[in-house]
């Protein structure tokens, strides 16, 4: 059937925010299918909220709006664009519960929209658990004995029935969020009281637990016409029990048998075909590890997290053939590059996907790994065997390790060892590795862990090949082998005791150096114009080296805190400029859930590790003009260096700018002499030295490590107690780089982004913090045009930003962040001689299109040539960039605000009102705003004065206040009512209570460094809020931004007299 001509407008809706569960997957899902649904002749109307994403581009779409994800704003978008079809399978859960609520509210039928694809009755009855388990038993499908629950009660009668232990799954949820395994009826309590809040709908599934069958998933495509095919079969390395999102992933799958594949091959394409979904969808399944006994887990009539990782694995483009499924389209009637749509893709090679824990930042965060998923992003390697899949994925991760190997856990004993591995935590797979090197049993571990001694044998093939390169120091054949294997140059110097440059000498010197093959979703069968690449130590070579002069584009590896999709907005645009330039761009990422890794983008995209060696081996091969690392955030700048040693061409900011700007010495001396003032401070090596400093310095200090992101174990520090334990943590970070401790100043924090040429500095405008410095400015609401800094300030940051980008020598994108005192005096925080995270907000708020004309000038083009010079003029509109958290998923993991970052995404809002665009940012970000209900304060002493207006304020506003008995009793001083409430550490359980009951509408609560035991029930109040979906604010600056919100939305109430 041809593509649809009675639809001419489509709305797609995407995923808002990244929170952990949705990431940056179904924004590469989401701007595949606008340009797909472009490139029929439709007009796409985009509604995202992230101005993050490349999706939210103005060439994505005719049209994008980027406004809340609720169900009020995106029905006045429908009536107002009138589309004839709205794709919302395309948006994550976020997206298919907002189609479903669109759907069931009227508002499609009201406006004549018809939901395209996947239909709202096939929707339903895969999201809805009982729905689902009635399709499956009417086709005799196997599933788990289950029962669906809308109260506790429920849930243990049905728990009581099928017995012990069960699995808890709430509906209409993202990354397993509210799920979890009980083993008695205290722990299912918990689980369902939680996961009923969780769900929108208000419903759980309560499920006999088959933890220990082997995880299977299907990603299978339908047209309307009934044709289904497998995509990609992945299998999971860990058991079920372990979300998918937070295991070690391969594929194809390795273990399964013939008879095991075609039997769940055939059952995918029998659920799809019932369901009647129309595109892309994911089909988990257990598999009984000894029997032929499988169970359908779970289909997401979407597509989904795994959907990038299939696309990406095999090179067949599953949101796009969605997109024109929808439309009407038939498989066989769809090219791509290879073959038709129809053509079930075949891979001769191994794919392994890793996910990227936020750990190192969140060191109390609770590491064990069950059904909730706790990772914020992954890497993908590429390889002909497993091992050799494994090891380049370990050095993709950009942790540190550089093999399958953590260096302190050679400190434990066999039996903490055997601990550790059963506890579950992120760190299994390297503490099976060291298992084996102890000798400990493939059987044994296989007992522990229901890993398939398939993949166990694998790591103890590698662990077996460590002993052989120890044993043959600088032997040629050993390294050939070694590298054939995946060994990195790195843990090859490491066994040799020498350096990864020397390690790269000898390859050099004797010509080991990898080939590259393509991936082409057909196995090498069809000829095909795709380089779409990986490395290999084999003989044949399929990279062609064409003619062209070349730049390479080093992308920002995987999302993790402090370092998100925004990196990847800006290599997107880096590739559209190099091309622009006539240049070939070549990307390096390793990324499978980005934009800047689908093949079409670029001329060449070569998916590897970002590490010096692999990077090398492809400049080596390629022999570019150059390449850029100023786009690619703190991964591709920390290469920096290294390539320069190489002899590499640095583009744009050379290797000892960047240095001016990374240290500590040479920044404040190039300061000095342009005689701009910055916070006093000193760059220390060790605790001693730290100490004598921040005496000299004085209290408060700021401590954090140098060559870091995100504010990475960045403290506000009052005495020396303090100091010592956060220094012994920075120094031990990285002991070749300085820890720098500065003057804190209090005061307001901004920040500009912009590009210099060497001669010329162009500013497209100044971004204010709400937030006064020390929140991170990544978890600080940011606001366009500046609200509150005087002409004088504006203009002094102006003449500071121009006078320190044209001395450090920059050419090309920079971010200075500045301070500003309550004399309004202006310091500099830091400079950071790259692409920010700020700069996809600026370029779409201010029209300049920054990565663009940054890119331009590091290929050698001036300002004034491009049009781009001086100060913007400032927008007539607000715009609003407010943090997203993800505090929910991660037990243990306290919701404070501090200088260290821990917002994984970021919404916008924006009006003609200044509050207004405050409101809807806050609202997109997730964040429930009511102006009614109870608002709990426990106020640290030197927080209470300046608290009191803010407190008295929702007072005015009809709120009920309660507090703790200190605060509470300031407050009454002050003549405001408030209700006592005792204290946690009184041994009461009242706040707790409160929370989990619902009663309390807002906790603002400040922290206390001196008082370890108030900071300690702070801890757990922050904790319980979270848990129960509580808004907490820790910064009375953000409660001062809700108040001027709230009392703009708020109708008063009076007497008439």
């Amino acid at each position: 059937m041809p593509k649809r001509t009675d639809i001419k407008k489509i709305m797609v809706i995407g995923s808002g925010p990244i929170v952990i569960g949705q990431a940056a997957e179904f924004d590469y899902a989401g701007t595949q299918a606008c340009l797909a649904l472009k490139e029929e002749g439709y007009e796409v109307v985009l509604v995202n909220s992230n101005p993050a994403t490349i999706m939210t581009d103005a060439k994505m779409a005719d049209k994008v709006y980027m406004e809340p994800l609720n169900l009020e704003y995106v029905s006045k978008i429908i009536r107002k664009e009138r589309p004839d079809g709205i794709l919302c399978g395309l948006g994550g859960q976020t997206g298919l519960n907002l189609g479903m609520q669109l759907y069931k509210s009227g508002v499609l039928e009201e406006c004549g929209v018809e939901m395209l694809g996947t239909s709202y009755e096939a929707i339903a009855k895969a999201e809805d658990r009982q729905l689902f388990r009635d399709l499956c038993v009417s086709i005799g499908e196997p599933v788990l004995q289950s029962y669906t629950a809308n109260t506790v009660e429920e849930a243990l009668k049905s728990a009581a029935e099928i017995g012990y232990p069960i699995i808890v799954r709430p509906a209409f949820t993202l990354g397993g969020t509210g799920g979890g395994f009980a083993d008695n009826p205290e722990e299912l309590k918990e689980l369902a009281k939680n996961g009923l809040k969780l769900s929108p709908v208000s419903q759980i599934l309560i499920e006999k637990s088959i933890k220990g069958f082997k995880e299977i998933e299907f990603e299978v495509m339908r047209d309307a016409g009934d044709t289904a095919i497998a995509i990609c079969c992945m299998e999971n390395v860990d058991p079920v029990g372990v979300h998918t999102g937070d295991s070690w992933v391969v594929a194809p799958s390795q273990t399964l048998s013939n008879k095991e594949y075609q039997m769940l091959r055939s059952a995918a394409l029998r659920i799809i075909r019932a369901l009647k979904i129309e595109g892309g969808c994911n089909i988990q399944f257990s598999l009984d590890p000894f029997s032929f006994e499988y169970y359908v887990i779970e289909v997401n009539p979407r597509v989904s997290r795994s959907s990038a990782l299939a696309s990406k694995a095999t090179g067949y483009p599953i949101a796009r053939v969605t997109a024109k499924i929808a439309c009407g389209l038939r498989l066989h009637e769809l090219k791509l590059a290879t073959a038709s749509a129809a053509f079930e893709p075949s891979v001769d090679y191994v794919v392994a996907k890793v996910p990227r824990f936020p750990f190192d930042k969140f060191t109390d965060a609770n590491r064990r790994l069950n059904t909730q998923m706790k990772a914020t992003g992954e890497v993908m390697s590429i390889g002909r065997t497993v091992e050799e899949a494994f090891l380049k994925a370990i050095r993709s991760l950009e942790t540190g390790l550089c093999h399958i190997e953590i260096p302190r856990l050679t400190n434990l004993s066999n039996h903490d060892l055997v601990d550790l591995i059963i506890e579950n935590t992120d760190e299994r797979i390297f503490a099976v590795a060291e298992a084996l090197r102890r000798e400990i049993t493939i059987d044994y571990l296989y007992n522990i862990t229901k890993i398939d001694r398939f993949f166990l044998d694998k790591i103890a093939k590698i662990v077996e090949y460590e002993k052989v390169i120890k044993e043959n120091k600088n032997n040629i054949e050993v390294l050939k082998e070694a590298k054939r294997r995946g060994f990195s140059d790195e843990y090859i110097a490491k066994c040799w005791k020498t350096t990864f440059e020397k390690i790269y000498g000898l390859r050099k010197k004797n010509g080991i150096y990898p080939v590259y093959k393509r991936i082409d979703t057909c196995a090498g069968e069809f000829p095909t114009p795709i380089s779409y690449l990986y490395s290999t130590y084999e003989s044949e070579n399929e990279s062609p080296l064409g003619d062209k002069e070349k730049v390479i584009v080093f992308g920002s590896g995987p999302i993790r805190i402090g370092q998100g999709i925004e990196f990847d907005y800006s290599t997107v645009h880096a590739v559209w400029a190099i091309q622009e330039a006539g240049y070939e761009a070549i990307i390096i990422n390793n990324n499978p859930e980005t934009v800047s890794t689908d093949y079409t983008l670029s001329d060449k995209l070569y998916f590897e590790p970002l590490t010096f060696e692999d990077v090398m081996n492809i400049v080596d091969y390629e022999n570019p003009k150059g390449v850029i690392v100023a786009l690619g955030g703190q991964t591709a700048i920390n290469l920096a260096g290294d390539l320069f040693a190489a002899g590499v061409n640095i583009l744009g900011t050379d290797s000892k700018s960047i240095a001016v700007a990374e240290d500590r010495k040479l920044f404040e001396e190039l300061l000095k002499n342009l005689g701009i003032p910055m916070p006093k401070g000193e760059s220390v090596y060790n605790v001693e030295d730290g100490k004598a400093a921040a005496k000299a310095i004085g209290y408060p200090v700021l401590v954090r490590p140098s060559y870091v992101l995100g504010g990475r174990m960045m403290h506000i520090v009052y005495d020396e107690k303090s100091l010592c334990t956060y220094l012994n943590e920075a120094v031990k970070l990285n002991e070749n780089h300085p820890v720098l401790i500065d003057k804190y100043i209090e005061g307001r924090e901004c920040e500009v982004d912009a590009v210099c040429d060497g001669e010329d500095v162009f500013i497209p405008g100044i971004m204010e913090h709400i937030e006064k410095a020390g929140v991170h400015s990544g978890d600080s609401m940011s606001v366009y045009p500046a609200y509150s800094l005087s002409d004088r300030v504006q203009k002094t940051i102006i003449d500071y930003t121009k006078k320190i980008a044209l001395a450090c020598g920059i050419v090309g994108p920079f971010n200075i962040q500045f301070v500003i005192d309550s004399m309004d005096r202006v310091y500099i925080i830091e400079l950071n001689p790259r692409s920010s995270r700020t700069v996809p907000f600026l370029a779409k708020v201010t029209g300049a299109p920054i990565a663009n004309i940054a890119t331009k000038v590091m290929l050698g083009k001036k300002l004034k040539e491009l049009g781009y010079t001086g100060v913007l003029p400032r927008k007539r509109r607000w715009f609003v960039k407010s943090p997203t958290f993800s505090f929910s998923k991660l037990s243990g993991l306290d919701a404070v605000l501090s200088p260290e970052m821990k917002s994984t995404g970021e919404a916008i809002g924006y009006d003609d009102n200044f509050y207004r665009a405050i409101y809807k940012a806050i609202s997109a970000s997730g964040l429930r705003v009511a102006n009614y209900g109870t608002v709990f304060a426990t106020i640290s002493d030197h927080d209470k004065e300046r608290a009191l207006p803010l407190i008295r304020r929702f007072y005015d506003l009809g709120f009920n206040i309660e507090a703790t008995q200190g605060t509470a009793e300031f407050l009454k001083a002050h003549g405001i009512r408030t209700k006592v409430k005792k204290k946690i550490s009184q041994g009461s359980e009242e706040i707790p209570e409160s929370l989990r009951k619902g009663y309390i509408t807002y906790v603002v609560n400040t922290i206390s460094e001196d008082e370890p035991e108030v900071r300690r029930d702070g801890v757990m109040i922050r904790r319980t809020a979270v848990e129960n979906n509580v808004p907490v604010f820790t910064s009375l600056d953000t409660v001062n931004a809700l108040l001027n919100v709230l009392e703009e939305i708020t109708i008063g109430i009076s007497t008439i007299g």
